[in-house]
């Protein structure tokens, strides 16, 4: 239990890390910002898609690989429709209705926050599935993974909020929460191990068409529109094998 702890804290330690290098790193110039956003995006692909969808497809067998792509469906359906619902989220930016009228990138910068809240809950639900199952080892180098993921996204959302008109304190607690999630999935994973094993391939494959939707619709987009497509893209390249390589570690 008392790695199970550790192990949580670490992961949602992760984001709260990533959130203070953001704060610290903000002013970053375009170039490196697209490149670290480009890591970021590398890593976030190869989590959906050998750390959330694959699982999914190979708990369910060919018979259920429908779940699967339900999963994804429902995922980028509920981002889509999260991006129409953006605009009244304002009580959780703090930024005022009449301010937000002139700052349309906040709808982008909230869609953004929320892939990865949603993401972050089955990831942690994954992990505390591998302890509660009493496979440590393997549990513990998951988790290995999904932190070291959420330290560049802790990082790439700080800028975007503040410069979104998001006041700092919020900025932290909002990025914060982010990391909180995953926490709580973990731990819900270890005392429910058998209830989740159900619902985990639609959840994993709803959290990875989630991630697929905000690569295609934000951060590949955003990454190639400054000019820097050829770094970004390597950087994409990078983050995506340095994943392949700790699930080659898992393995």
């Amino acid at each position: 239990m008392q790695v199970v702890i550790i192990t949580a804290l670490g992961v949602g330690g992760a984001t709260v890390l990533g959130a203070v290098l953001g704060f610290i790193f903000k002013n970053i110039p375009h170039k490196w910002n697209d490149g670290v956003l480009g890591f970021a995006a590398g890593i976030m692909l190869a989590a959906a898609v050998i750390g959330l969808i694959l699982p999914s497809a190979e708990s369910v067998g060919r018979s259920g690989i429908w779940v699967t792509a339900l999963g994804m469906l429902c995922g980028a359906f509920f981002l889509n429709f999260a991006d129409r619902m953006t605009p009244h989220l304002h009580h959780l930016t703090g930024v005022g209705e009449e301010a937000h009228k002139h700052n349309k990138s906040i709808n982008k910068v909230m869609l953004f926050v929320l892939a990865i809240l949603i993401h972050n809950f089955p990831e942690g639900l994954a992990a505390g599935v591998g302890f509660g199952a009493g496979d440590t080892s393997n549990a513990v180098l998951v988790a290995a993974g999904i932190a070291l993921q959420n330290v560049p996204e802790g990082m790439i959302i700080i800028a975007p909020m503040i410069m979104s008109g998001i006041s700092k304190k919020r900025t932290f607690a909002i990025a914060s929460f982010t990391g909180f999630v995953e926490v709580v999935g973990t731990f819900l994973g270890y005392f429910a191990a058998s209830i989740s094993a159900v619902i985990l391939p639609f959840a994993l494959a709803f959290a990875g068409g989630t991630m697929l939707y905000v690569i295609s619709d934000e951060m590949i987009p955003e990454t190639h529109s400054h000019g820097y497509e050829r770094m970004a893209t390597y950087s994409l390249m990078i983050g995506f094998i340095v994943m392949l390589l700790m699930d080659a570690m898992i393995a």
